[in-house]
C-alpha cells in the first residue's frame, strides 16, 4: 500500500486522492486532516510518505518549498507538482511543448515550477481546468459566462479525470515537466457556445475586453497551443476526454439526462 502526502487537498487533489481506494492518504487544506503549520505533524507524514504531492499555488514564494523545501530535499520519496501551463506566456497561438521557454506573465508560478523540478520532481504543467461542478455548462446555466469575440484566440483544458489520471501514470515516471492537456484546442467562445447548445440556452453576450477586469484581460492577453504528446509517450496516458465536446458531453448526461434540445452528433476527436 502506497502513502501519500497531499499539501493542498482542492478540487483536482481530491480527485487524484479519490482514485486511490488502498492507500493511505494524509492532506493538508480545509479538507485534509493535517494543519500545515503543525510542523512536527507535517514532518512525521513527510517522513512516512512514499509519494508527495503538492497544488499548492505560489504567493511570493511557494509556501510549501519555504516552509518543507528542506525536508523534501535529497529523499527518495515520488514527489509531484501541480503547476500550470501559464508558465509559457503568450505563444501567438503556436504549439508550446515541454521545451518552451519558461516566461508567464506570474514569475512566483514560474519560480515554484522550476523550484520543484531542481529537487526531481514531476512537475504537471496543467491548462484550464474543468469537471463535474467546476464547468462551461456551470457559468453558462448560473449566468457568469460571457463571450469575448476575440478572433483567432485559443486555449487548451483538461477534464479533471484526465489529470488525475496523468498524475497516477506519472508515479512510474521519470522526474521532469509533463503537459497534461486535452487533444484540441479551442477559443473560449466555442466553448461556451457548446456549453449553451447542450443546455438549450442562447449563448452569453459578448463583452468586450475593456468591460473584464484586470485579471481577466491579462488572461485574455495570452494565447497558445498546449501539446501532450510526452505524457502521452513517457507516461502511456491518454485523455478519455480528448476535446471539449466529449468532456461537456459527458457533465452534462450527469446532470440533464433529460436535455431539452437534441445534442449535436459527437464530433472526432481527432480534429485539429
Amino acid at each position: 500500500m502506497g502513502r501519500l502526502l497531499i499539501f493542498g487537498l482542492g478540487y483536482a487533489a481530491s480527485v487524484v486522492a479519490a482514485r486511490l481506494d488502498d492507500w493511505e492518504v494524509a492532506a493538508t487544506g480545509s479538507a485534509g486532516n493535517l494543519d500545515f503549520d503543525d510542523r512536527d505533524g507535517v514532518i512525521t507524514a513527510i517522513d512516512r510518505a512514499t509519494h508527495i504531492l503538492s497544488s499548492v499555488p505560489p504567493d511570493e514564494v511557494d509556501p510549501v518549498l519555504a516552509r518543507y523545501g528542506a525536508a523534501l530535499a535529497g529523499g527518495g520519496t515520488w514527489l509531484g507538482y501541480l503547476s500550470s501551463t501559464g508558465v509559457y506566456g503568450d505563444a501567438g497561438g503556436a504549439w508550446v511543448d515541454e521545451s518552451a521557454p519558461i516566461r508567464g506573465r506570474r514569475q512566483a508560478r514560474n519560480r515554484a515550477d522550476a523550484d520543484w523540478l531542481s529537487l526531481g520532481a514531476r512537475v504537471f504543467r496543467l491548462p484550464g481546468i474543468y469537471g463535474p461542478g467546476r464547468s462551461p455548462l456551470d457559468r453558462v446555466r448560473n449566468g457568469r459566462a460571457h463571450r469575448t469575440g476575440i478572433a483567432g484566440q485559443v486555449f487548451s483544458r483538461i477534464h479533471v479525470d484526465d489529470l488525475a489520471a496523468g498524475v497516477i501514470a506519472g508515479f512510474d515516471a521519470s522526474p521532469g515537466a509533463y503537459n497534461l492537456a486535452d487533444d484540441m484546442p479551442m477559443s473560449q467562445d466555442a466553448v461556451i457556445e457548446f456549453a449553451a447548445l447542450l443546455l438549450g440556452i442562447d449563448p452569453p453576450p459578448i463583452v468586450p475586453l475593456d468591460m473584464l477586469t484586470p485579471e481577466a484581460r491579462a488572461f485574455h492577453a495570452e494565447n497558445r497551443r498546449v501539446a501532450n504528446l510526452k505524457a502521452k509517450r513517457m507516461l502511456d496516458w491518454r485523455p478519455v476526454y480528448a476535446d471539449y465536446r466529449l468532456g461537456l458531453r459527458a457533465l452534462n448526461a450527469m446532470t440533464s439526462p433529460n436535455a431539452a434540445s437534441a445534442a449535436p452528433p459527437i464530433a472526432s476527436p481527432d480534429q485539429r
